[in-house]
């Protein structure tokens, strides 16, 4: 359980023409190296490990672009945002996944009553949101980490086959009882929309911002496999299953990201509609092996414990990313990173430096 928390602890510093700036929504590490995301681009940057300039314990900076467009043909255009909301690094590969949901125009204070009704009424889905792929992590001559299209030994980028409207994904939800019924609805409207993501073993959970059913939360577990220029989904079990939910109760809270630590599984859990409201982290006790032995289609899990809760401010500094610090950072503490969307003044130095916390835990 987590022990203190750290504010500011951590500098990120992007360059004005960055992809991602500070709408962060994703985070993972490899050794020494930051990647992370922002749902307003179409691609991730990674960032170095640099010495600490002021008060923060660690600073990340140097910052490298890695356009989704160059690693792989996507459903959308190239500068069509991908609404990234989730990644993890397995077994040589970066894994990201897009939120898939249908987004709302916005009431405007400088538009009229019957404009604001016609914005409000216009849904749209941006055709890189429907995005789950997985990235070839490989070293550059200089030994440090690039995502690339394809690495020597033969991995691929590849993506969740599909196009612009639907995946393999959201037509084996299309006519689920649970969740089917949800696809048509905007994400921020209790609709569907992925937030989480955490990859256990060949299998991948997405947790679910929505649609959150009488309290219960949604986490997804598929399984995908390389099938010519795509991944494909596979069956789960001999019966052919090729989603389970996992239904769980955080409270009324959706899921904004998920992480193993060990064999436990921790939550990122706040309002799943347009809210300022709490964020709290919830645990999993020994998610790993009851995923494992688990051969139900449906299950409920509520013996999860809340282990801390995180603040946030007036349409600010909303927790969207969490991830373990690699042990060389972590100073022989056990230690997560948390990234928060839409930072206020208090999280941010100039245009281009934001600032995460760190969270000590068990």
């Amino acid at each position: 359980m987590p022990k203190a928390r750290s504010a500011n602890a951590v500098r990120l510093e992007f360059a004005p023409g960055s992809l991602v700036q500070s709408n962060l929504s994703g985070a993972a590490f490899t050794g020494e190296w930051l990647w992370v995301a922002g749902d307003e681009a179409c691609g991730l940057d990674r960032l170095r490990l640099l010495e600490p300039l002021g008060r923060e314990q660690l600073r990340f900076g140097e910052v490298r672009d890695f356009p989704l467009a160059e690693l792989l043909n996507l459903p959308g255009e190239a500068d069509e945002e991908a609404d990234l909301e989730g990644m993890a690094v397995a077994e040589g590969y970066l894994w990201v996944v897009g939120s898939h949901g249908l987004k709302r125009k916005n009431a405007r204070p400088d538009r009229s009553h019957a404009d604001n009704a016609r914005r409000l009424a216009k849904l749209a889905l941006d055709g890189n949101r429907r995005l789950l792929a997985c990235l070839p992590i490989e070293p550059d001559a200089q030994g440090k980490p690039c995502l690339v299209r394809q690495a020597a030994d033969g991995r691929r980028a590849l993506r969740l086959k599909g196009d612009a409207q639907h995946n393999l994904l959201t037509r084996a939800l299309a006519d689920d009882p649970h969740f089917g019924p949800y696809m048509t609805i905007p994400g921020k409207d209790n609709g569907f929309d992925i937030e989480g993501l955490a990859v256990c073993g060949r299998r991948l959970l997405l947790g679910l911002r929505g649609p959150v059913l009488r309290g219960w939360s949604g986490v997804l577990e598929i399984a995908v496999e390389p099938r010519g220029d795509a991944l494909r989904l596979v069956p789960l079990d001999d019966s052919g299953t090729l989603v389970r939910k996992h239904f769980l109760q955080l409270d009324g809270l959706g899921v904004r990201d998920l992480h193993f630590s060990g064999d436990d599984l921790y939550i990122l859990a706040g309002p799943t509609m347009v809210l300022n409201g709490e964020i709290r982290v919830f645990k999993w006790p020994a998610a790993r092996a009851q995923l494992a032995a688990n051969r139900e289609p449906v299950r409920f899990e509520s013996a999860l414990t809340e282990s801390v809760s995180l603040p946030h401010g007036q349409n600010t500094n909303r927790a969207e990313a969490i991830c373990d610090l690699p042990p060389a950072l972590a100073n022989g503490k056990a230690r997560w990173l948390v990234l928060y969307d839409a930072p206020g003044p208090d999280r941010k130095e100039g245009e281009h430096v934001v600032f995460g916390d760190l969270l000590q835990h068990d």
